[in-house]
């Protein structure tokens, strides 16, 4: 959660005013804000923009409007704003601020950053990944060092024994590179057509893997090697739950949204933690004159498409109503039908399991040749060969808890220690966050599932240490020790993710696949009502910690009520 003195601006009505900044959106000198709520629903505050939900794609866009000199109130649910995006001391008595639901950053443009003048350092990861296995009875591991080709060469070489898996994978992500390169620029521009995003890419090869054909078939043609086939297909379930052959190309989505980010596909430790980058945010769009509102639980949103919409929201001291020349709605299109009072359709299931824990000290590898301040730096992959990942994808969508659970791991700490108090520091302690995959919220139905589903997990990292992760844990302030798990429910319910679905929905390709009529449909954040947008995950541009619905809602916004 935001920290200093953000934090107590951060509780009830937040408001900043002051002349305009210059930057991409340059107008007139925002209107004063006003503190406190509407006292009388029957004549609501009237805004350019009302925006639902403070998460992070919701404060991108309050400071772009404000910076354009327009009148915005931003409404939150939760105490703070930030959303998925926070820091928290999750453990008593010790003070580790933990990125506790989002925990890197790749597709954060350096466009937006730049635009809104954000003080935030995004710290690249020389080690890539490192994954644990087994050859021929004895520990090993296939380690990929970004910063020198060399060494991750050799490391194919040991583990395959020819250089054909690592030219292999210089050619599949040489590609990759080059489709990132000319795709990433478009998502912060109007919507292109699939033909015009095809010409752009300039490869049909390229554009046949990632675009037309199942990502299983190229993998499978590429790599020969059960493991590299794995840690490739990997980046296609993140968040996503589906398997390498599915035919609607789920997983071609999520593979590309994780390997496009800022033309390079790299993911990066912010600096303090996810809370820095909701600091920098809400400062951002406070300096610009946005009023920014929490514990404020809208209700509903009344709208006939015409003129006004207006939004009714629950505050500690009754019921109020906005009235926006626009709403943006920073939340799942299945949030949105239910406030507009509009049937919501299937629902969205989340398939991840996020767990948060604190080390005494990094534990031992049974891989005497890897040192664990190296291979915990980087993605540390469990379970998470082709074969697991597809048996496990299996037993999860008969309804069974997969039996390896695949996952992967992080040390914030060892990039950003920042993040550590001074005695934590003084102890040594370490943080880990871990991501599991295939874990949909159908697996969670029985309360004691989310105990066996962390048990099967971290069984899964023993196998590859040589000490019990648990001899490692550093214990809380009551002596229990630092372990926290969020399930799909879980996510639901504290940050209001239908089906804990970290996208909102599943992921769309960035291209248009119907007509784009006005500006909210040639940004991509179009709903049925033309003066309601979605700046959230579940526009066509959505998914992680991007920024990028806010930017879109706020330009299409913006051309509207130019218009």
């Amino acid at each position: 959660m935001p920290q200093g003195p953000l934090a107590n601006r951060c509780e009830g009505a937040l408001r900043r005013s002051g002349a305009a900044v210059s930057g991409a959106f340059p107008g007139p000198p925002p209107s004063r804000s006003v503190a406190g709520v509407n006292a009388n629903p029957s004549t609501p505050a009237r805004y350019d923009a009302v925006i639902v939900g403070g998460g992070h794609n919701g404060l991108v866009a309050a400071a772009y409007l404000a910076r354009a000199g327009r009148r915005v109130l931003l409404l939150e649910r939760l105490p703070r704003v930030g959303g998925a995006a926070v820091s928290t001391r999750a453990f008593p008595g010790v003070d580790a601020r933990l990125s506790r639901y989002s925990y890197l950053v790749s597709l954060l443009p350096r466009k937006i950053v730049q635009d809104l003048g954000l003080r935030l350092d995004l710290r690249r990861r020389r080690i890539a990944s490192y994954t644990p296995t087994v050859r021929d009875g004895k520990p090993t591991g296939l380690l990929v060092d970004a910063a020198d080709p060399g060494r991750t060469g050799e490391s194919f070489r040991a583990l395959t024994g020819t250089d054909r898996e690592w030219e292999a994978w210089q050619r599949f992500y040489g590609m990759t590179g080059q489709v990132a390169r000319q795709v990433f620029p478009t998502l912060t521009e109007p919507l292109p057509a699939r033909a015009e995003l095809r010409r752009r890419i300039a490869d049909d090869t390229a554009w046949t893997t990632l675009f037309e054909r199942p990502l299983g078939e190229t993998i499978e043609r590429t790599f020969s090697d059960d493991l590299v086939r794995g840690i490739a297909l990997t980046d296609a379930l993140i968040g996503t739950f589906t398997h390498a052959h599915d035919p609607s190309l789920r997983q071609n989505r999520c593979f590309l949204y994780h390997v496009i980010g800022n033309g390079t596909g790299d993911w990066d430790v912010p600096v303090g933690g996810m809370g820095a980058v909701t600091d920098a945010l809400a400062e951002a769009a406070l300096a610009a004159g946005a009023e920014l509102r929490t514990g404020c639980e809208v209700t509903a949103i009344a709208t006939d498409g015409h003129g006004d919409a207006e939004v009714t929201y629950r505050h500690q001291g009754g019921e109020a109503t906005a009235a926006g020349r626009r709403v943006l709605v920073n939340a799942a299109p299945a949030t949105l039908a239910r406030l507009l009072g509009e049937e919501p359709g299937p629902a969205p299931e989340g398939a991840q399991l996020k767990v948060n824990l604190v080390l005494r000290r990094l534990p031992r590898l049974r891989d005497t040749g890897a040192d664990p301040r190296e291979a915990f730096a980087g993605t540390f992959h469990i379970a998470e060969g082709y074969r697991q990942l597809e048996t496990a994808y299996a037993e999860a969508a008969a309804g069974r808890m997969p039996s390896a659970p695949p996952s992967e791991i992080y040390c914030h700490t060892l990039t950003d220690p920042t993040i550590l108090g001074p005695e934590a520091v003084r102890q040594g302690l370490q943080t880990l966050t871990l991501f599991g995959l295939h874990m949909p919220a159908r697996l969670f139905t029985d309360p004691a599932a989310k105990e066996r589903a962390l048990a099967a997990s971290l069984a899964q990292l023993d196998e590859v240490l040589a000490e019990p992760i648990a001899d490692c844990l550093a214990p809380d302030a009551t002596g229990r020790p630092c372990v926290e798990a969020k399930t799909p429910p879980d996510l639901e319910r504290e940050i209001g993710l239908p089906g804990g679905h970290i996208f909102h929905r599943d992921l769309s390709f960035p291209f248009a696949t119907g007509p784009v009529d006005g500006p909210a449909a040639r940004w991509g954040v179009a709903t049925a009502h033309p003066n309601v947008l979605l700046c959230g995950a579940g526009a066509v541009r959505g998914g992680g910690v991007s920024g990028i619905p806010g930017h879109n809602a706020a330009r299409a916004a913006l051309e509207a009520l130019s218009g």
